[in-house]
């Protein structure tokens, strides 16, 4: 006998098997206890000792031993005496040993490993964190993992950032109030100890919360990948040496670059601040990163944990997990098919927009074929497992979208591209600029040139170069939200703008994605459309199925009174009939007609096919045995795609529609849309295979979706948009959501990328413009000509210059026109 809470099997034995042999047998099924019935401790779950106690009763033959599963504790964890006091005796909670006292341990586990990956650079696979080689970024985990795994980059940035900023900002205040006249702060003391007030502060940050920053900044010079952690470790980490020489040993440098009170002038501030802002970027990024397992999250939410077993005359829980092929399952109304395999024993209808799209629900026979994660309707049926585990459609449909969002090689950022070229050059520079000056200079001939070297590297220091990119995106991003147009990263607004074919689906993308009642017509004047949709929406009263609902919705909106009907019954794959007034009532398809044997008058049938052609569902209502009217079911066309498909066009883009429906409905709606071309019958793996077949042809495209079965197609294309009116998996595999499920967004947003990617060519102009005519300034080019130097602290003032432009430009985009 078998009971599933507790979780225990009681065996009866015929022949006497030793304790110590089943418990060793079971030991390598998995984890399992043993005991005589009558005789476990309550908090005990597994790992009995084998041996007799001694006032046990050995098993003898025909005695009932009870096998419990592991108990785990909430957490799936289980704990123990650290001295084994009761042997393996353990515990599903924490707390004492009743023999010793001693604090119970957690027992270790085996956990999944998790690799990790550069989000910029796939390629490069870890065992642990760490930065990326190449480009020195925050390697992520790979594939489905843990939330608290996910969340652990974020949190540990955060905290850092929470110390950076603490002490920065006092820093800052501090540097700052030299420019008060009246300074309240040297009322205090003198701006000597406030210097040293700078440095104590500026300790945490460098050489705690941004210290990362510098072992990049290395780690990219001996492996001479430079990039932007190149320039910001060598820029903040030379203002922040400088500062300490110049609080350290003031006498070495020119009066020029003192102060009035003698000091020298120190940019502890300047190293913090761009240090702290690289560090705020870096938390943001952890964020989104945190999130790119958010979509098959939420395709494993499509299967259940559970699913009814029938073994012999009885029914049993068990784990998905547990299930085997050939294992006879009973689906009961309303559940989810738990594996792929074919019906027994029962007529269904299951809902399979999960995998098709569409959203009517499709009449299921002995024999068919069901898939994991779709829906059962109102009916009971029993079918046998056929896939299990990764087998099954929808662990397919999980592993397609998984692979596919790391296929793609992100492009590498049009900054970083830069600094592979600015930061030899400046360095360059910099050792030039000390050269020259400690060759040729005027004495104290090294102080010149290096003070001159860092105010090169100080005016070089890539703070505007940094914002250039991610002020244009913030911005942007801001007024695509606004517009109902949500962009999750620079990468998709810079490849939106390189779009060349745009494929979408038809339920809920160019469609409402619901079945609604096109129309009701009566086959004769003497009976009234009224009366016909009467007659239908009461025989539907009693019907649970969505198109019953359809015409329900229908009727509310006409203010259609419901009449009674008696001897309702529902006939599987065929239709409903029931009685009205002693009038017997049938409605649904020609095989309910001929079922009825109802009269269809040929005009009434030539004007069904025609319906039929189209791709509508149409249901017969005939009373007796006459056809008198049909109810036209179908999926409306959105008021606005035609609009934005034309709109889209005049662009010069393709636009391609991939459907799960039949021909017919797809070829209706390519027609009435005047698409470029359509493809019909896809399931979520053709999608895929399609869009592959394009982008090997060196087609850009953009795919816009809304089901779960467009996930994987999403993913794989170069940009996924997803109507924000569809399911959270399709919405999580995209990188543009289009709030209100129109397709006009698509336009806004290749509008918005146009703006914002000139928006960062403008901003890199500023970012770089400073820094072309000040580094030369900087070098002291002026000085053999007007006697002109320029301090760091200019440099610094420059560099800040070229930040105000760069944001200054950024907010133009706030004004920009999307329509």
């Amino acid at each position: 006998m078998v009971t599933l809470a507790p979780a225990r099997a009681f065996i009866t034995m015929q022949e006497h098997v030793s304790t110590e042999r089943l418990q060793e047998a079971l030991s390598a099924a998995g984890t399992y206890s043993i005991e005589m019935a009558g005789h476990q401790h309550p908090d005990m779950h597994d790992h009995t000792s084998g041996s007799h106690e001694p006032n046990q009763p050995p098993v003898h033959q025909h005695h009932e031993t009870l096998i419990g599963s592991a108990n785990r504790g909430n957490n799936g964890e289980i704990y123990e005496c650290p001295m084994h006091c009761e042997g393996d005796k353990t515990y599903n909670k924490p707390g004492n040993c009743p023999v010793c006292g001693m604090d119970l341990v957690k027992r270790p586990s085996l956990k999944k490993a998790v690799k990790y990956t550069c989000p910029m650079h796939p390629e490069v696979v870890r065992d642990q964190r760490g930065a990326c080689p190449i480009c020195g970024m925050d390697l992520v985990p790979m594939g489905d993992v843990g939330t608290e795994e996910e969340d652990q980059s974020y949190d540990r940035l955060l905290g850092k950032f929470k110390i950076a900023a603490l002490f920065t900002i006092p820093i800052f205040i501090i540097s700052m109030s030299e420019m008060i006249s009246g300074n309240p702060l040297f009322k205090v003391m003198d701006l000597r100890y406030w210097n040293w007030v700078q440095f104590a502060l500026s300790l945490p940050v460098v050489f705690y919360a941004t210290w990362m920053f510098f072992e990049r900044a290395w780690r990219s010079v001996i492996t001479w990948n430079l990039n932007m952690f190149t320039l910001i470790g060598l820029g903040a980490g030379i203002a922040w040496l400088f500062s300490i020489i110049a609080l350290l040993f003031p006498g070495i440098f020119p009066d020029q670059f003192k102060t009035h009170s003698g000091t020298v002038y120190v940019y502890f501030e300047a190293a913090t601040v761009i240090l702290t802002l690289v560090l705020l970027g870096q938390l943001l990024e952890a964020r989104a990163h945190g999130r790119t397992n958010t979509a098959i999250k939420e395709l494993l939410k499509l299967a259940p944990n559970q699913a009814t077993k029938i073994v012999g005359e009885k029914e049993m829980t068990v784990t998905i997990d547990d299930i085997q092929k050939g294992d006879l399952l009973r689906v009961k109304p309303g559940e989810k098919i738990p594996v792929d395999g074919s019906i027994k024993l029962g007529e269904v209808a299951i809902d399979e927009s999960m995998i098709s799209g569409e959203p009517i629900p499709v009449d299921k026979k002995p024999g068919d074929k069901v898939s994991s994660g779709t829906i059962n309707g109102n009916k009971t049926f029993s079918m046998v497992a056929e896939k299990v585990g990764t087998e099954t459609l929808l662990s397919q449909i999980i592993e397609m979208v998984n692979s596919a969002s790391r296929s793609k090689a992100p492009i590498q950022k049009l900054a970083d591209r830069i600094s592979g070229y600015f930061v030899p050059v400046v360095v360059f520079i910099s050792i030039a600029t000390f050269i020259i000056w400690a060759i040729y200079g005027p004495e104290p001939s090294y102080v010149y040139g290096f003070v001159n070297a860092i105010a090169v590297l100080i005016i070089a220091c890539p703070c505007a170069l940094g914002l250039a990119t991610p002020m244009s995106v913030m911005v942007g991003v801001g007024k695509g939200a606004k517009s109902g147009v949500l962009i999750k990263n620079a990468e998709s607004l810079e490849k939106m703008n390189a779009i060349d074919i745009v494929v979408i689906d038809k339920t809920g993308t160019v469609t409402e994605g619901k079945p609604s009642v096109e129309k009701v017509v009566s086959t004769s004047s003497d009976v009234p459309e009224y009366d016909i949709l009467q007659k239908i929406i009461s025989l539907n009263s009693s019907s649970e199925h969505p198109l019953a609902q359809a015409t329900l919705r229908y009727g509310e909106e006409k203010h259609i009174k419901i009449l009674p009907i008696t001897r309702f019954e529902a006939i599987t794959g065929k239709g409903v009939i029931g009685v009205l007034a002693k009038e017997n009532l049938s409605l649904g398809n020609q095989k309910l007609m001929e079922h009825v044997n109802a009269n269809i008058d040929s005009g009434l049938a030539e004007q069904v096919s025609a319906e039929q052609k189209q791709g509508k569902t149409v249901s017969y209502l005939a009373v007796g045995n006459t056809a008198v009217g049909f109810v036209v079911i179908s999926d409306k066309i959105k008021g606005s795609s035609k609009e934005a498909i034309h709109k889209l066009q005049r662009e010069g883009l393709q636009v391609l529609m991939f459907t799960g429906d039949n021909a017919d409905t797809a070829k209706a709606v390519s027609e009435t849309l005047n698409l470029d071309g359509f493809k019909a019958q896809m399931l979520p793996q053709d999608k895929l295979e399609e869009i592959r077949r394009l982008q090997a042809l060196g087609k850009k495209v953009a795919m816009a979706g809304d089901g779960i079965n467009d996930a994987p197609a999403l993913s794989q294309s170069d940009i996924g948009i997803a109507m924000g009116t569809g399911t959270d998996v399709a919405i999580e595999s995209a990188a543009i959501t289009l709030v209100k499920g129109d397709l006009n967004g698509i336009a806004k947003a290749r509008l918005l990328s146009h703006k914002v990617m000139g928006n960062i060519k403008g901003n890199l102009f500023f970012a770089l413009g400073y820094n072309i005519l000040g580094i030369p300034i900087a070098a002291g080019v002026l000085y053999p000509f007007f006697g002109i130097l320029l301090s760091p602290m200019i440099a610094a003032l420059a560099m800040s210059f070229s930040s105000v432009s760069v944001i200054l430009n950024s907010l133009r985009l706030r004004s920009a026109k999307l329509d």
